[in-house]
Formats: structure tokens, sequence, C-alpha cells
């Protein structure tokens, strides 16, 4: 940074952990001027695109993300990918810092026999395809009456709720027209939600697990052999009033009578079954659990007892997984950018002067809003450090080449197609109108997939109406 102008930062991934991060450092007393760049044409990263549709409380989180970006002193660059539109030396040239909150964006794997069955699908992926992204595509197999889902977080109640919730209850959200139209052909009768220890241990929030229970024409059934307490358990009980609220709720599922569960579709959750092979040939026929008892501690060991549950796909919702940043070292293991505190390090583990990490991209895929939040004010901490140090500066000896006009000039003369704020309001508007016209009723909104569609409305260039 010189006396002469601001510090120039530029922050990769729009998402929750990257709007926080630049809110935080917009109000960290230093004179800074920052970009905020996004491979998709449209902000918000998965609070978009990896919220269920029918969570509009969930998707409130994008009404105090639209708030911060909407004063205008972060400025919003979409629509460009780095590694191909930009590479990390340009940012450099052009940014005093780089911080990287490129969220995870993949499947983290199942290692067991059977998972590469046609059939046998990560979450992650079900999840982009129902929330209308607009690099997935537009079709999905929605073929077995019988489905497993293994994972006991949000995640997998999200998709065994879409899986077995009926499409007309959908249709009041933003749900694309596409999504609509294969849900509309569902065969599914029975979900099966499969999670290795016990109900004390899951990682459900009592508001989604009770929600699952609200679900018009859906049935959820849980099993007695499947509750199992020890003392780790009642110290969770004890402790966390979040884990008390959702061993109730699963208790009083346990009280159903046989006679009132008459709904067309179902959803079970099983406890203490470890997913340990996907059998079929050729295609998804089943999946094979050992049955687990707990240890004392809240963990399990297996029994020995194998139990086979005929299903026609699995969905694997086990977690998320980061994806590698071209020009930045990877953790392959964790999933993860190398760094100590956000200050990320590079082959020979030093730090890499300028460059940082925040979010899922640099804690690995845990906590949720809170989290992000104190995640993003330690990263930014270590760089408001640096800047008064005089450790960051761009790597050129042209001023005239550091911060926003010369990025987006370079842009330009690379022919990149870049989406702005203002962008994303000329598309949001658009999608509202969408909603405002629905034959069916009006909804708050129908989202634009098609990507093309998207950047061309919020360029404000002619386009020929494609949706999906």
């Amino acid at each position: 940074m010189t006396s002469s102008r601001p510090l120039s930062v530029a922050l990769v991934g729009a998402g929750p952990a990257g709007i926080y991060a630049a809110d935080i450092l917009s109000k960290s007393g230093l004179e800074v001027s920052i970009d905020l760049f996004e491979r998709l044409p449209a902000p918000f990263g998965l609070v978009r695109y990896g919220v269920a549709p029918d969570h509009p409380r969930i998707k409130q989180i994008i009404v105090a993300l639209y708030k911060i970006l909407q004063r205008g002193d972060i400025r919003l660059i979409g629509n460009v990918e780095v590694g191909k539109d930009v590479s990390l030396e340009q940012l450099q040239q052009h940014y005093d810092a780089v911080i990287f909150s490129t969220g995870s964006d993949r499947d983290a794997p199942l290692d067991v026999p059977g998972v590469e069955l046609p059939g046998s699908y990560g979450a992650s992926e079900f999840v982009s395809w129902y929330d209308g992204h607009p690099d997935v595509p537009r079709t999905w197999p929605l073929e077995a009456k019988e489905v497993a889902v293994v994972g006991v977080g949000n995640v997998a109640l999200d998709v065994a709720r879409m899986l077995a919730k009926h499409v007309e209850d959908l249709m009041p959200t933003e749900i694309p027209a596409n999504v609509a139209q294969g849900l509309r052909s569902n065969p599914v009768t029975d979900v099966h939600v499969f999670g290795r220890r016990g109900p004390a241990q899951v990682k459900f929030t009592p508001l989604e697990l009770r929600e699952l229970g609200q679900v018009p024409d859906v049935d959820v059934i849980v099993y007695d052999e499947d509750f199992q307490f020890d003392e780790g358990s009642e110290e969770a009980i004890r402790s966390s009033n979040q884990t008390k609220q959702v061993v109730k709720t699963l208790i009083d599922w346990t009280l159903k009578e046989k006679d009132e569960l008459t709904a067309s579709r179902r959803i079970h959750l099983h406890f203490l079954h470890r997913p340990v092979e996907i059998l079929g040939n050729g295609k998804v026929e089943a999946i094979r659990t050992e049955r687990t008892e707990l240890t004392g501690d809240g963990n399990v060991r297996g029994t020995g007892e194998m139990v086979d549950t005929p299903v026609q796909a699995v969905y694997r919702a086990v977690g998320y997984f980061s994806s590698p940043v071209p020009g930045l070292p990877f953790d392959e293991i964790r999933g993860v950018i190398p760094n100590i505190e956000g200050r990320v390090l590079g082959e020979d583990g030093d730090y890499l002067p300028g460059v940082y990490a925040t979010g899922w991209v640099k804690r690995g895929p845990v906590g949720l809003i809170g989290s992000t939040k104190s995640d993003a004010r330690q990263t930014i901490g270590h760089v408001v450090e640096d800047a008064e140090a005089g450790l960051l500066r761009a790597r050129t000896d042209d001023e005239a080449a550091v911060g926003h006009d010369a990025m987006l000039a370079a842009l330009d003369e690379a022919g990149v197609r870049y989406t702005t704020w203002q962008g994303w309001e000329l598309l949001d508007a658009y999608e509202q109108s969408l909603g405002e016209q629905f034959a069916a009723g009006p909804r708050e909104r129908v989202k634009v997939v098609h990507r093309e569609t998207m950047t061309a409305i919020s360029r404000g260039e002619e386009h020929d109406g494609t949706l999906v």
C-alpha cells in the first residue's frame, strides 16, 4: 500500500464467507478498495445454489448479504473464474492482497464398494440440479421407487425431503420449471436415511427436523431398535439444548401408531447403521449396512450384523469438499487451501505474501453463518496486521495497473463478459417479474437457469428468453 492510494483487495467467491469478509474489511479502519469476484453471473453462493427452495427462512440470509453489497463500497465482478478468465498472477498484479473464499462445491468421498454404480449420486449434484445451478445438466434421473440417503446432516434432510415431497407443494417456491417437470414424474415411495451413530449424535438442526414431520402426505418413520443412548449420548443431551430438542422430536415419532401412518410416501430414519457396500449388477439394487453399537463415549463399533435394504438409488450426503484453486497449493486430504489462521502457505511451508483464505476453503465445510463470520474476522485481522506492517503490495511497478479500473480494462481487453452488482439487480428484478407472471399464482421469483440468459440480462444485452 502506498500513501497515495487505498489498499486494493480482491476477494474471490461471493458467497456468505466472501461477503462477510468484505464487509468486515470495509469496516476495519483501513482505507481500502474491495473487488468481489464470483465465477457465476449471480452472487450469494450456496445460499442461492445450496439451500432447498422450500426454506425461505434460511434464504432470508440473502437479504442481509444483499444489504451489504447494495451499499456500493464493495464492487461485484461476476462471471469471472480464476484460472480460466483471470489467473492468480494477474490478480496479484492488480491487487495488494487476494483473499480466497471459494467455498466447498464437491461431495466428500464415501469410500465403500459399489459407490461408482449407476444410480449412486453425490448429494451436491442433486442439490445443484434442484436449485437451478447454471453449470449442471437440466435433467435428473428420477426413476427409483426406493432411495437411500447416506448422512445425518441438514443436507441429507433436504435431499430426503425434496425426493419425498409432492411437486405441488413446491410450486409456491422459486423452483425452476425444468426441476418441477422432473419431480412431477418422480415415482419414489420410500426414502431411507442412514446414520452410523445414534440419535444423540445426528447433525440435524431441530427446526429442519421438525419441518420434516410437517411435509404433506409424507410420513416419517423411526425404529425402536435404532434408539440407543450411552453416557456420551446422555452428556450430549444434558449439555446441548439443540441435541435435547432433536432427540425429543425423534422419540415422539417412535410413539406413532401404525394406523397413523397413511401417507403415500415415507421417509425412514435409520440410526446405528454404517454403510459398507452399495449392491447391484450394473446398477444400484440395494445398500448393505452394518449394525453398530455405541461404545460409551458417543462413538460406535461394528457388531458384524449386516442388513440389506432394497433401493434403486443412493445419495451420498456425507459432507462437502472444496476444489483446488489454480496457482495455489491444495490439501487433498482435508480439502482446504493450506493456511495458518487464513494466511495461505506455499509449497515450502512459508507464507505466500498477500494471499489469504476464509470460509470453508480455509477450515473445511463445518459450521454455520456464525462460524463463517468469526472465521472472516480472524482472516481479516491478519490482512489488517500485514497491511499496517507494510507487507502488502501489488506485484507491479506501474501504479496505474493497480485496482478496479485497471482490472476491468484487462477483462474488457480479454473479452470477458463480466457482470456487476447493477447487473444482479437487473437479473433479480427479471426473476421476480417471472414469479409475478406465473400462471398458477404469484411466486417470489422464478430462477433463470440458463447461464447465457443470466449473463445477457445482467449486462443489459439482447437475449432469446431461454430460462433453462
